[in-house]
C-alpha cells in the first residue's frame, strides 16, 4: 500500500473527498474508524493509538467501532457503496480515500503480519468495487501522484443486462443465479403490467438469504439492491449492511426510534440484515428488544412498501423460525435463495481473485498447498468458505511481508508473488495471533 501518514491524516483526507460527494463528516469519520479499528484489532497497543484520533475516545469504542467494521475487510464501506450505486464522481477518490485508512491502520499499535494482510485485502475491496486505481503491492513508500479535483461527469448506471452479467461471473452460486434471474423476469413483467393498465397480482420484492458464512450473500444483495434500482423498483439503489447491535437500543422505547432511523437510511434502496433471527431468539428466548425491532420493521416495511427492499440471511433453521415468530414477516418474506457452500475449486478461484485484486500472484505450488489445507480443514456449519480463503490470504499476505523483511531491493516478482511457505503457519520466533472468527456470519 503506497499511504505513509497516520490515522489522523487520512481521516482528513477522506472527510475532504466526503465533503465534495455530500457526506455528511460524521458519517465518513465514523465508518473509517470503524474500518482502522476493524483492520487493526489484533495488534497491540492499537487501542491506544486509535483513541487518540477519536476525541473521548476509549478501549471499549475501539472494539465497538471493530465489530461495526469487520464486514468490511472484504467489502466496501457503506458510504462506498451508495457512492457507486449512485454513480458519483467521486467514488474513485473516496475509494483511494479508504485505502488510505488501511494504510494508516497498520500503523496503530505494533505492526503485526495480521494487519498487514488485513489491510491490503480491505483497501483493494474498496478499490475493486469503485473502478479505482490497483493498489501498489510494494511495502516501502510509492511516489505520489498530484491530485486531481474530481471532473463532474456523470457517471452512467448499469443496466440490469450489465449487473446481471456481473452476477453469473461470480464463482459458483449456479441455484442463486437461476433465481435472481427468474425473480427479475417476474418483476419485470409486473412492472410492464402494470404501466400497460393490466391488473397484475402485487409481488413481494423482500427476499431471504439463507446459507452457511461467507457464500457470497452480501455480495448477491449487492447486485440485487443495482437490479432492483436498474428496474425502476428502487430511487438509489445503496445497500444498507446491519445486524442486532445496529437495530436494538439499550432501552425499550429507544429501540423503535433506532430502527426507524437504519430503516430510513435505506430507503430508496435495500436493507440487509445479517443473522436477523438474532431480534427474536437468543441463549435465553426471545427478548422485548428484538421483538420491539421487528414490529418496528415491519410497519416501515408497509409504509415505504414503494421504495425499499428489506433482505434477511442467515443460517437455514433458524431463518424459518425467524419468518414464522411474526406474522408481518411471513406475509412479506416469500421468496428465499439458498447459497450452498463452494466446492474445493471455486474456494481455489476465490483465492485467486482475491489475490489478482490485491495483486499479487499465487504460484502453482501455493494454490497446490492452498488444496492440502482445504482438505484438513473441517467443513462443519462454521466454516467460513469464501471468508476462510480471504482469511487464509490475509495471513499469506502478512507471512509474505516478513519474508521480504531483510531483502533490501526485492524485485517486482518478489513483491508479488506468494509462496507455498507463505501459507504455512507463521514463524515461531513471531508471537502467534488469535484469528477473530467473529466476522465470518
Amino acid at each position: 500500500m503506497s499511504g505513509t501518514g497516520g490515522l489522523p491524516e487520512a481521516l482528513s483526507a477522506l472527510v475532504t473527498v466526503a465533503a465534495r460527494a455530500g457526506v455528511t463528516e460524521d458519517t465518513a469519520r465514523g465508518e473509517a474508524l470503524a474500518l482502522a479499528a476493524a483492520l487493526a484489532e489484533s495488534a497491540p497497543g492499537a487501542p491506544a493509538d486509535w483513541a487518540k484520533a477519536v476525541p473521548g475516545g476509549t478501549t471499549q469504542d475501539f472494539f465497538d467501532a471493530a465489530v461495526r467494521g469487520r464486514r468490511w475487510r472484504g467489502a466496501p464501506t457503506g458510504v462506498l457503496t451508495e457512492l457507486v450505486a449512485n454513480g458519483s464522481a467521486e467514488k474513485a477518490a473516496y475509494a483511494e480515500a479508504l485505502a488510505e485508512v488501511a494504510s494508516a491502520a497498520c500503523t496503530l499499535g505494533e505492526p503485526t503480519m495480521r494487519v498487514v494482510g488485513n489491510a491490503s485485502v480491505a483497501a483493494a475491496a474498496q478499490l475493486q468495487a469503485a473502478g479505482a486505481r490497483p493498489l501498489q503491492a510494494a511495502s516501502t513508500p510509492q511516489p505520489q501522484e498530484p491530485v486531481k479535483e474530481a471532473e463532474e461527469v456523470e457517471v452512467p448506471a448499469k443496466t440490469v443486462e450489465e449487473l446481471l452479467a456481473e452476477l453469473d461471473e461470480l464463482t459458483g452460486l449456479a441455484r442463486v443465479k437461476r433465481e435472481v434471474h427468474r425473480q427479475v423476469a417476474v418483476l419485470r413483467v409486473e412492472k410492464l403490467r402494470a404501466e400497460a393498465g393490466l391488473k397484475s397480482p402485487t409481488i413481494t420484492r423482500h427476499l431471504v438469504f439463507v446459507g452457511n458464512p461467507g457464500t457470497g450473500k452480501t455480495t448477491v444483495a449487492r447486485l440485487v439492491s443495482g437490479i432492483y434500482k436498474a428496474l425502476g423498483l428502487l430511487s438509489k439503489g445503496q445497500l444498507v449492511e446491519v445486524d442486532r447491535s445496529e437495530l436494538v437500543a439499550g432501552y425499550l422505547g429507544q429501540t423503535a426510534t433506532k430502527t426507524a432511523e437504519v430503516v430510513a437510511s435505506a430507503a430508496g434502496g435495500v436493507l440487509f440484515i445479517d443473522e436477523a433471527y438474532s431480534l427474536t431468539s437468543g441463549d435465553t428466548g426471545a427478548d422485548q428488544y428484538g421483538r420491539e425491532a421487528v414490529d418496528t420493521l415491519v410497519k416501515e416495511m408497509e409504509d415505504r412498501r414503494d421504495d425499499l427492499v428489506v433482505i434477511v440471511a442467515g443460517y437455514p433453521e433458524p431463518m424459518e423460525a425467524f419468518i414464522a415468530a411474526n406474522p408481518g414477516l411471513a406475509s412479506r418474506f416469500r421468496t428465499t435463495i439458498e447459497f450452498e457452500n463452494y466446492t474445493d475449486e471455486e474456494l481455489a478461484d476465490i483465492l485467486t481473485g482475491l489475490a489478482e485484486a490485491s495483486d499479487y500472484e499465487l504460484v502453482p505450488e501455493s494454490l497446490e498447498k492452498f488444496q492440502e489445507i482445504l482438505v484438513a480443514t473441517p467443513r462443519d456449519s462454521s466454516f467460513g468458505n469464501g471468508r476462510f480463503a480471504r482469511n487464509v490470504l490475509e495471513a499469506a499476505i502478512g507471512r509474505h511481508a516478513w519474508r521480504l523483511r531483510d531483502v533490501t531491493a526485492p524485485t517486482t516478482d518478489q513483491l508479488r508473488q506468494i509462496l507455498a511457505e507463505d501459507l504455512t503457519d507463521e514463524p515461531t520466533d513471531e508471537p502467534t495471533e488469535d484469528e477473530d472468527q467473529g466476522d465470518q456470519a
